[in-house]
């Protein structure tokens, strides 16, 4: 009897001891956490100070990454195509996206929020603009390509017409950025450990659902229809051509009616296209983590949402962000060639162009279609 009693004081006095999520969180603060999160037990410090390392390597990669791709996108003549313009913004994004890591790491090694409300507006302000900005401009680079491979006839997008769109894209990013920033439809809230901040997904009312349902289809649903449309597009018309071309050699009775010159810029034009691809398959990735979450709260059985599940959506969109620009790297010759020449221990070996391969590409380039853009 003696044990037992001392076995239960114990244990009281270890659920006494208990911190629950906000422990450390100022009065003021604790106002815009949903008491959903509220009901559970804070976090291991260690989870605080592993995602914390995490998000220090997710900062070095994909600030170092991105800067490096606009760095090489801008500094080479040859890449300052207009279509490398969409190139160059997604990397923008990507790093703006980036430089608000310090508030989490912060936070996070704190166990605890540090800078307030504004610090939480000023998170998912950059975190909106990336993730609405990125699907936008995912959606304009497949526009791009669908435009050079499936219809050439119309030309490839002038400097002038790129340029609109990208203004069009960061206008399309601002009205669900800016409207939660100030308050005037939905806001931006603590999620998951209280050391992000998303858009409110939890509240529990007609103007919140509307606003999750709103912004889910404005920036997921659409561009993601886009993509889809665009890259059919591509793989029908590539299909197409390549069994008129197969059937008409069977004609004439020849292996192949392509010359070398043929052959090698639509292989760049495949290879440019399969990077694009590859974004916008790391947009899903990215991004339906943190659908499915707001989704789920907003309309589904939230019970099954813990603090840990909210946080890998997070992770999720820092690890895309780094994965991005290597992409480039890997599928990309010209940038490869550049890459390989201005930083040579970054070990890349792009095989040099015969003399016969450059006069055909510098001749392309003249004529203003060159073949190797985007990505």
């Amino acid at each position: 009897m003696a044990l037992n009693s001392t076995l239960t004081a114990s244990f009281d006095a270890f659920r006494s001891d208990r911190r629950m999520m906000g422990w450390n969180t100022p009065e003021d603060y604790m106002s815009y956490v949903h008491p959903y999160w509220k009901t559970f037990e804070a976090p291991n410090p260690f989870l605080h100070y592993t995602l914390g390392f995490f998000y220090i390597i997710f900062m070095f990669c994909a600030l170092m990454g991105n800067g490096v791709v606009i760095w090489i996108f801008t500094s080479c003549k040859s890449l300052r195509t207009p279509s490398n313009m969409l190139v160059v913004n997604l990397a923008i994004l990507d790093f703006i996206m980036m430089m608000k890591t310090p508030i989490f790491i912060m936070n996070s090694y704190n166990e605890g929020p540090i800078w307030g409300k504004l610090g939480c507006d000023v998170f998912a302000l950059l975190g909106s603009y990336n993730g609405i900005g990125s699907a936008m401009n995912n959606a304009a680079i497949a526009y791009d390509r669908h435009r050079t491979i499936a219809r050439p006839l119309d030309g490839k997008l002038t400097r002038k017409q790129v340029t609109l769109m990208i203004v069009a894209i960061w206008a399309w990013a601002t009205p669900f950025s800016i409207l939660p920033f100030f308050g005037i439809w939905g806001r931006f809230v603590p999620e998951g450990f209280l050391t992000t901040c998303t858009f409110d997904y939890m509240t529990e009312d007609s103007s919140t659902r509307f606003f999750v349902g709103t912004i889910f289809f404005y920036s997921y649903i659409i561009p993601l229809a886009l993509l889809i449309f665009y890259y059919s597009k591509i793989v029908q018309s590539v299909g197409d051509h390549e069994k008129t071309l197969r059937d008409q050699a069977k004609k004439m009775n020849v292996t192949s009616l392509r010359s070398n010159r043929d052959q090698n810029e639509k292989s760049a034009e495949v290879r440019i296209a399969k990077v694009a691809i590859a974004l916008a398959t790391l947009f899903v990735v990215a991004w339906t983590p943190y659908a499915f979450v707001a989704l789920t709260a907003a309309f589904g059985n939230r019970s099954v949402l813990t603090p840990l599940m909210s946080m890998i959506p997070a992770c999720c969109c820092k690890g895309v962000a780094c994965i991005n620009p290597w992409v480039y790297a890997i599928n990309h010759p010209r940038y490869r060639m550049e890459l390989q020449k201005k930083m040579p221990w970054f070990c890349v070996h792009e095989p040099v162009p015969s003399d016969d391969s450059s006069l055909a590409s510098a001749t392309t380039e003249m004529s203003g279609v060159a073949k190797e853009t985007s990505s």
